[in-house]
């Protein structure tokens, strides 16, 4: 074993089902106690990288290392039971026909029973269902029956811990709980852990890095906050929010519209680009006798609209613009209680700082 080596590594995984390549030279390196998402719509990937690792699916080329030490190829494989990988997935996988102390305990192979009822009441203990120790589990919601999984799964002391989508099939109301006390439990535990989720909002609750995937390839991967805020191009902005988008083309490294024009620096003459912004960042004004707000250098210029819709959302509210130049459609966000009647002028100015400006050429074929 080598001391420095990642826990989790692969490299340029490759997978193809029926001559489509579903995933495509992907690689990842994920540390003790680290939590990775691969974050991505459905059918990009993500599971299919998972049961790869898992060993459920075999590659058709690349590597997986566990702690330095080769696991699979496509000459050398060890077997899925041997790779000291726990598993949880959306529908938990419970054995109906086996206790709750029976289906934590399915994967301790060795120690006395007593040594094993003992790191059954263990887990059971800290996940707070020692009391269900003899029940089944349709006796448990659905929360209880997650961590139940949760302890089975950690019992034989994983090295790395693969999670495909556990939390989506939870009730609003537990879900966030129930991910913050398992992820405290797996850094407890010090387990490397990829997390396949379609959910923007959980990967930035749960991830130490994010991999962001689209058609079978990692395209951005980062820390949450920088794969966020620095995004790769449109449809990266578009999958973790609304986005909006004005067209524009460049000339003089400038990107001129209504609203006053954008640096757009190392874009050639002519070039059309998208300017990208998520809602928040829509500033509004209202009308006073016809004007607008004077035009500033992080604002720009003000551009008039008419309230097409608004609506409360429940922290923030959702209104709708029309504007009066070309007939376009904004949105913007805004906290708490905002509701303009439908007609109303407004006036509207974009955060300079906050815009992502996109060569049209750099669009992908999905989310844009």
């Amino acid at each position: 074993m080598t001391t420095d080596a990642p826990r989790l590594e692969i490299k340029d995984i490759c997978c193809a089902f029926d001559g489509r390549r579903v995933v495509d030279n992907v690689s990842l390196r994920i540390n003790r106690g680290q939590v990775t998402c691969l974050l991505g719509p459905s059918g990009c990937g993500k599971s299919t990288t998972l049961r790869v690792i898992a060993g459920v699916e075999m590659q058709d080329s690349g590597e997986i290392y566990v702690d330095g030490k080769l696991i699979c190829d496509t000459a050398h494989r060890v077997p899925p039971e041997r790779r000291e990988i726990g598993l949880m997935f959306q529908d938990f996988a419970l054995f109906p026909h086996l206790s709750v102390a029976d289906n934590v305990g399915f994967g301790l192979k060795t120690g006395g029973k007593a040594e094993r009822r003992a790191r059954i009441e263990e887990l059971l203990e800290r996940v707070d269902l020692k009391r269900f120790i003899d029940g089944f589990p349709h006796q448990l919601s659905g929360g209880e029956q997650q961590r139940v999984a949760l302890a089975r799964a950690l019992a034989p002391k994983p090295k790395i811990m693969l999670m495909d989508e556990p939390f989506s099939g939870l009730d609003n109301r537990l879900r966030d709980g129930i991910r913050d006390e398992t992820l405290t439990i797996l850094k407890e535990q010090d387990t490397a852990v990829l997390l396949v989720t379609h959910e923007p909002e959980e990967a930035m609750r749960m991830a130490d890095e994010i991999a962001l995937m689209r058609d079978g390839r990692i395209v951005q991967q980062g820390a949450p906050y920088n794969v966020y805020t620095r995004p790769m191009d449109r449809a990266a902005v578009a999958f973790f929010s609304d986005a909006n988008v004005i067209a524009a083309e460049v000339n003089g490294a400038l990107a001129r519209t209504p609203f006053g024009s954008f640096l757009a620096p190392g874009v050639p003459d002519g070039t059309p680009v998208d300017i990208v912004f998520r809602p928040q960042h829509l500033r509004i004004d209202f009308d006073r006798a016809g004007q607008g707000p004077k035009p500033t250098a992080s604002d720009g210029t003000a551009v008039r609209a008419l309230v097409e819709r608004s609506r409360f959302m429940g922290n923030e509210s959702l209104v709708e613009f029309r504007l009066d130049h070309d007939g376009s459609v904004l949105k913007s966000t805004v906290p708490n209680v905002f509701l303009p009647k439908p007609g109303t002028v407004m006036w509207l100015t974009i955060r300079r700082d906050r815009c992502f400006i996109f060569p049209v050429s750099e669009r992908t074929d999905k989310g844009t």
